[in-house]
């Protein structure tokens, strides 16, 4: 009876070391991750593919770096300096994520902080070097979108070499110095009142054009009639105006004579 636990405990040993290893061998990546494989004998090797989702078994001595693969936004807040030297603060929101098919080789080289060490120094620097290209007013109004753009691809340049994919940067607001800012503004309502007031000019300039081109058809046209209409045209039709006038029942005509272009003169009607 003393003999049998001295048998039993190396097979005991022997099973709880199995459990052990099989449960440090088995790994349980998240959705929307990666997994770089760490080997105690080589480390990282960059041409491994990185393991998936799920439940992945690699070597108990081994260990697994997981990444997020998804795609991340870190806020950004940038003090910039202007064409003209002034400072402009740029809020912006990066969207980013890890090349996956490249994810040893950015472990390798890059670590797990490439955010800090790689990316938002690139965002930094495409910045500075854009926004110095523009002055305080295009940068309040119109160029705010081509801007944005720029950076992106200067940004995207550095980073896509280091084996991270930039998705966007999006510019949510410039702030610019309050005196600068008011100066702007007032510069760009009075630019608004005087195209309100030199589309009012060419309004009526446009008006005055079409009444004049309307009176002179009209003098034109009452030139034609006027040379049109000969003493025997108007003396046809005083003639046939008579007649009409003689024929109404509603008139009573007297001709007592006749005018100075021969035509009766009609007294009386009713």
């Amino acid at each position: 009876m003393d003999k049998l636990p001295k048998i039993a405990f190396p097979f005991i040993i022997a099973i709880v070391v199995t459990f052990v290893l099989i449960a440090k061998s088995v790994v349980t990546i998240d959705a929307g991750h990666a997994g770089v494989l760490y080997k105690l004998n080589g480390g990282v090797d960059p041409e491994t593919e990185p393991l998936g989702e799920g439940i992945n078994f690699v070597a108990p001595w081994n260990s697994v770096i997981e990444y997020e693969v998804r795609q991340q936004e870190v806020p950004e807040r940038m003090s910039v300096l202007s064409s003209n030297g002034l400072d402009i603060k740029l809020d912006a929101s990066v969207l980013y994520q890890p090349d996956v098919a490249n994810l040893a080789r950015l472990h390798k080289e890059k670590g797990k902080n490439y955010l800090s060490r790689v990316l938002q120094p690139a965002i930094r620097s495409a910045a500075r070097s854009v926004v110095g290209r523009y002055t305080p007013e295009q940068l309040y109004s119109s160029k705010r979108d081509a801007i944005q753009e720029e950076i992106f691809l200067e940004t995207k340049k550095i980073v896509e070499t280091q084996y991270i994919q930039l998705n966007s940067i999006l510019i949510r607001d410039v702030t610019l110095p309050p005196t600068i800012k008011q100066a702007i503004e007032r510069k760009l309502k009075q630019e608004q009142e005087s195209l309100e007031y030199e589309f009012r000019l060419v309004t009526a300039s446009k008006e005055a054009e079409k009444v004049i081109i309307e009176a002179k058809g009209k003098a034109d046209a009452n030139k034609i009639l006027s040379a049109s209409l000969t003493d025997k045209i108007l003396q046809d039709k005083g003639i046939e105006a008579t007649t009409k006038l003689a024929e109404s029942p509603n008139s009573k005509v007297i001709v007592i004579g006749s005018g100075d272009s021969g035509l009766p003169i009609i007294l009386g009607n009713q």
